[in-house]
């Protein structure tokens, strides 16, 4: 009972954050233009939004797949997007359930009686992979951004994110060194993953017609996703925007346009992450390649 009030709490705990920090952006920008500026976006750049946000978590998926793979369970990559698809839907969706990341972690557990240490250190190892190269390519824009004051630790800049590639590689191998054989390729697809995800963030640019230097709207979604990873609101909701328009403020660039281009990534995240409710009704048959 105290688990489970626990988690109620914790759950109302970030719904009013997501709600006080919403409030609190519309209270510092022209909502009505926001809308405007959504409204009067160029459909077809909006497609190819959706479709490199979608390649992106086909990606993430088979990365994901890699590290089961490395635990013996060896599910088809249709089986594991599914799975995948379902994790988004709970996440974005169904905020006082049961999150998608365990569930995923429950399910492998029980069809594959594989020992919940190792289902749970994947699982974090997979987020972990994305955030690094949050981080990288967060970076390269710092250095890329025409800022005086970022400018001027170019050179650390550049050399703290070598290097955490190389703690996080000494973490795996000292760690999780039964996962340590496909690093490479995690990173690699989370490279992937995240271009894939610049792209469709250069595309929803495109369709508010922002034509102005594209780098520091990216640099700016780059920090927000890691904000938006920290547990503290209902996926991501509420920091995205705050992180939005004080960084549009610090980068000197409009915070309604900045906030439009935060409010269609959650948009086109929402409805791809409300696919996944068909997999909540009907009962998913995690596959594996010898069957």
């Amino acid at each position: 009972m105290e688990t489970g009030l626990r988690k109620k709490l914790i759950t109302i705990a970030k719904i009013a954050i997501s709600v006080i920090l919403i409030y609190f952006i519309f209270t510092k920008v022209d909502f009505k233009e926001v809308l405007q500026i959504v409204k009067k976006s160029d459909f077809v750049y909006l497609i190819a939004a959706i479709l490199f946000f979608i390649t992106s978590k086909i990606l993430a998926s088979v990365r994901l797949n890699l590290y089961f793979h490395e635990l013996g369970v060896k599910l088809t990559q249709k089986s594991n997007l599914e799975l995948y698809l379902l994790g988004m839907f709970y996440n974005l969706f169904l905020p006082g359930g049961i999150g998608g990341d365990a569930y995923k972690g429950y399910l492998i557990k029980k069809e594959f009686e594989v020992g919940t240490k190792k289902v749970v250190s994947v699982l974090v190892l997979d987020r972990l992979s994305g955030l690094l190269l949050l981080f990288i390519y967060a970076c390269i824009l710092g250095i890329l951004l025409e800022n005086t004051w970022l400018n001027t630790y170019d050179i650390p800049i550049g050399i703290l994110s070598v290097l955490s590639i190389v703690v996080f590689w000494f973490l795996n191998k000292r760690f999780f060194n039964f996962v340590l054989p496909v690093f490479w390729k995690s990173f690699g697809l989370s490279a992937l993953v995240q271009l894939a995800q610049l792209i469709c963030v250069v595309f929803i640019l495109l369709a508010l017609k922002i034509d102005t230097n594209s780098i520091p709207y990216l640099f700016i979604f780059l920090i927000s996703s890691i904000v938006s990873v920290l547990p503290l609101t209902i996926g991501g909701i509420g920091s995205r925007e705050v992180t939005f328009f004080y960084g549009a403020t610090l980068l000197a660039l409009n915070e309604n346009t900045s906030i439009s281009v935060s409010m269609v990534f959650f948009l086109i995240t929402a409805l791809v992450s409300l696919f996944g409710i068909f997999y909540h009704f009907k009962k998913i048959k995690l596959k594996t390649a010898d069957q």
